[in-house]
């Protein structure tokens, strides 16, 4: 039985609040008691005694007994089925549980007994005075590197304030999801002002209302922050004005975001150019940036156009469920060959036919780094696989072509069969470049 580290009773070193039911606190011996703190806890901090699995599962139902609730029997469940290594589990899964104050409390024994890489907390119906409990137990005993606590739009001042701390001071989380949570006045504020000095590295706020101030106020604070490496804003009805100008201001002074993900939001043509403003800027940081369906049109093109040329970080571009159409494509085909920087290109469902892909089939031809391009949804038809394919007898770099398999309208007979065939040596094409690039990679010689 793999056996797990625990700890001494945490001190009551939470917020001040109000509560809604009696808290019982137990002191410890005199030579137990602490008289100082470090800011920063030790996450590999030695513990006196350690517990089986089994043990950790009899101490929650104890801890159940005195705190009068029932054990959860999912959390039962998964304890029960759990591959414990080094004191460490995959998941604490609490999606939908019902957490009161007592609840939470109860599930402190669990918490300081075993790490996991997950919790979930997402749509727990967590109550007030349970969440900020919660939340502060996760802080001290550094709980988990990913917290999801999503979809619990009844969060209170308190449970911000804890959520805030956990941001500002753990030092094992890394990855946080808060969507579908409005996150707009105190919120806002009080995340902004805890990604000041926060570690994390990966930011998931899809849905969360953002648009206007609150964006204002979390761009603010992310120009100085040294640690995100990815921050996710989908669906968040984010404008071209004032909204895209915020983010243009930060890839102007942020150099440490590596991922930008503002998918499903209404930056449009104008906030492209904000967008782009910023981008000719770097020098370091963003690698991926994804625009899928932002009401982007073939005019937005033309500011893309004047930044490809001297972006020199950027490999990841998603502009996938625009209206670009044929002539977004005539428009950004001689700034792709010049760029040096791009490796994978969306153009999912982009409005494209086979005028668009003999554009982009020219690319191709002259690139030396490109890798993927995403062409699904689109009436790309025989006369443009045929382009694409001529191309890739040129290109030496390209690794993989995301195309419809077979248009309706070439189901059938002659069509069907050629269509079919410049699809297998598009394929071959793609595997022997990746073998010629995996054999560079790794400096093995090839065969002369």
């Amino acid at each position: 039985m793999s056996r797990v580290l625990t700890e001494q009773k945490r001190p009551n070193e939470g917020l001040k609040k109000k509560s809604k039911g009696k808290k019982h606190v137990s002191f410890p011996p005199d030579e137990q008691i602490v008289s100082g703190f470090a800011e920063h806890r030790d996450t590999n901090r030695k513990v006196d005694s350690c517990l089986t699995l089994t043990e950790v599962i009899v101490a929650y139902q104890q801890s159940c007994n005195r705190h009068q609730v029932q054990p959860q029997p999912h959390i039962l469940q998964q304890l029960q089925q759990g591959v414990c290594v080094g004191g460490g589990v995959k998941c604490l899964d609490l999606q939908g549980e019902r957490l009161d104050l007592r609840s939470c409390e109860a599930l402190e024994v669990v918490l300081k007994s075993l790490h996991f890489d997950f919790i979930n907390l997402q749509a727990a119906q967590l109550e007030e005075n349970g969440a900020s409990s919660l939340l502060e137990m996760i802080l001290y005993y550094e709980s988990t590197a990913h917290l999801d606590i999503s979809d619990n739009s009844s969060m209170g001042t308190w449970c911000w304030r804890a959520l805030a701390h956990l941001i500002k001071q753990s030092v094992r989380l890394s990855r946080l999801d808060v969507c579908n949570v409005p996150v707009v006045d105190y919120p806002a504020r009080s995340l902004s002002k805890a990604l000041l000095t926060s570690r994390l590295t990966v930011l998931h706020l899809h849905n969360a209302k953002l648009s206007g101030m609150p964006l204002y106020t979390l761009v603010g604070a992310l120009k100085s922050n040294k640690a995100l490496k990815e921050l996710h804003l989908t669906n968040n009805l984010l404008n071209s004005h004032p909204d895209s100008l915020h983010l243009g201001d930060l890839l102007r002074y942020n150099t440490t975001l590596h991922t930008l993900d503002l998918g499903s939001n209404v930056v449009a043509d104008a906030g492209l150019e904000e967008l782009c403003d910023g981008l000719r800027l770097q020098t370091a940081g963003l690698r991926v940036l994804m625009l899928r369906n932002n009401q982007i049109t073939a005019e937005g093109m033309i500011h893309l156009a004047t930044a490809l040329p001297v972006l020199m970080v950027l490999q990841v571009l998603d502009l996938g469920e625009n209206l670009l159409g044929n002539d977004g494509m005539h428009v950004i085909r001689e700034p792709l060959m010049v760029n040096c920087s791009l490796l994978e290109l969306g153009l999912a469902r982009v409005n494209v036919t086979c005028e668009g892909a003999v554009a982009l089939a020219e690319f191709l031809a002259e690139s030396r780094q490109i890798l993927r391009l995403d062409l699904r949804q689109n009436e790309v038809k025989l006369g443009g696989l045929m382009a694409l394919c001529l191309a890739l007898r040129i290109n030496r770099s390209f690794a993989c072509l995301y195309v419809d398999h077979i248009p309706p309208q070439e189901q059938g007979g002659f069509l069907l069969e050629t269509y079919t065939m410049f699809q297998s040596e598009i394929t071959q094409h793609c595997l022997a470049n990746a073998a010629c690039s995996l054999l560079a990679s790794t400096d093995i010689p090839g065969p002369l």
